[in-house]
């Protein structure tokens, strides 16, 4: 029975190798930070750059339908304003919508422009610096400089399987780690390898047999041919996933309802180059139930509690020959939490229009994702702007205050 077992994690594990590293959904760290206040923050960074017009649709923009067909109320995604509507497959969070605990600002990145690299953006967005500072080895994160500010905070960091520390919460306050049980998540990357690379390629037609071989092995008779395979093994890593969620949410909802005040973590799957629609949706189904999860696992804290989900950056306005879209600039924030003033769809419009997009194929940036972050401090702990604009996030012009919290 060991030598079976260690054959399937083999197999398994080589479904997950088709991923990016930047945006693999294995890579999913958690830290957290405990501090002397009431109230809870929770930090989601979204690994592989969401796509913000897929998931909050500006469907009242007349440009949108030409760009992203089949997207909008008369396709069964959700209505939120008039103007936008909610990714369907977000579907079940418009009773929070509806009580004023979910809002999103569109339109938004770091100055993080043009090289559109994972590793780059990632590192500015967790370091909370400029586009000067981009390929630069950073030494510390904006929510660690953060707590350095926060008096009496007591300072406890953890860490899932698969990656170093966070940079977010790199810096000098003392980190420890700890890591939820795991397994590795086919992600949709690998699931289009899987799919494509067999047939045409005879280095890997032996190895294909092998794992036709050993998934009959894991799934049983049920597997008829390559597709049925495929299908078998997304929905046995799908359970997987929804069980260790459940179990990362349960156990953050307890420390939270304890001493930790400040937790951040990342999901990925985010990087749909191809076949958007089913890479997107597996994500988005995968964020909201973390959310729920979370929701549910808080209880009574819930209300003192504000969750803020940032991305790299976003993708581009036109999907590509594909049906998927590449990196781009202007993406969107997700923001949660019973202390929330929400139902709202913050940000300026810059338009789809002739001329609006950003070099001609991106959502233009019209605001910054460091302010909305730096406005949510600013609510929650009373952060001095000076504090903010100058050390937390160096040089930044938080504009004005949109009232998240």
């Amino acid at each position: 029975m060991a030598h079976t077992m260690s054959r399937r994690q083999l197999i398994l594990r080589a479904t997950a190798l088709g991923c990016s590293a930047a945006a693999s959904p294995l890579l999913t760290p958690v830290t957290m930070a405990r501090a002397a206040t009431d109230h809870r923050l929770v930090v989601i960074i979204l690994r592989g750059g969401m796509d913000g017009l897929a998931t909050i649709q500006p469907y009242g923009d007349p440009g949108f339908a030409g760009l992203r067909p089949e997207h909008g109320p008369a396709f069964g995604d959700h209505d939120l304003d008039g103007f936008f509507a909610l990714n369907n497959n977000l579907g079940n969070l418009m009773p929070l919508w509806q009580a004023g605990e979910l809002a999103f600002a569109h339109a938004v990145s770091t100055p993080y422009r043009d090289r559109r690299s994972h590793f780059d953006g990632q590192d500015l967005l967790e370091a909370g610096l400029g586009n000067d500072h981009a390929g630069r080895r950073h030494n510390d994160g904006w929510l660690n400089r953060f707590l350095q500010t926060l008096p009496g905070a007591a300072r406890e960091t953890a860490l899932a399987v698969g990656r170093r520390h966070m940079l977010i919460l790199k810096g000098q306050a003392p980190a420890m780690s700890w890591a939820p049980e795991a397994r590795l998540a086919l992600s949709p990357a690998a699931e289009a390898l899987l799919a494509h690379i067999y047939h045409d390629d005879d280095l890997f037609r032996e190895a294909f047999d092998q794992a036709q071989h050993l998934s009959a092995e894991i799934f049983g008779d049920q597997i008829g041919d390559e597709e049925d395979m495929m299908q078998a093994m997304a929905d046995a890593m799908a359970s997987t996933v929804r069980n260790e969620r459940h179990n990362l949410t349960a156990f953050l909802g307890e420390q939270l309802q304890g001493d930790t005040r400040i937790v951040s973590f990342s999901l990925g799957g985010w990087d749909t180059h191809r076949n958007q629609t089913g890479g997107l949706r597996r994500a988005l189904q995968q964020f909201s139930g973390t959310l729920l999860g979370l929701r549910r696992a808080l209880g009574a804290v819930w209300r003192q509690t504000t969750v803020v989900a940032m991305t790299e950056f976003g993708r581009t306005a036109r999907l590509n020959g594909s049906r998927g879209t590449d990196h781009g600039t202007g993406g969107a924030m997700i923001f949660a939490g019973g202390a929330l003033r929400g139902g709202r769809v913050l940000g300026q419009w810059p338009g789809l229009g002739e001329g609006d997009l950003y070099a001609d194929r991106d959502l233009a940036a019209t605001g910054d994702v460091r302010a909305y972050a730096a406005w949510l401090l600013a609510g929650l702990y009373g952060t001095d702007r000076a504090v903010l604009e100058g050390e937390i996030f160096p040089g930044l012009d938080l504009g004005t205050n949109p009232n998240l919290t």
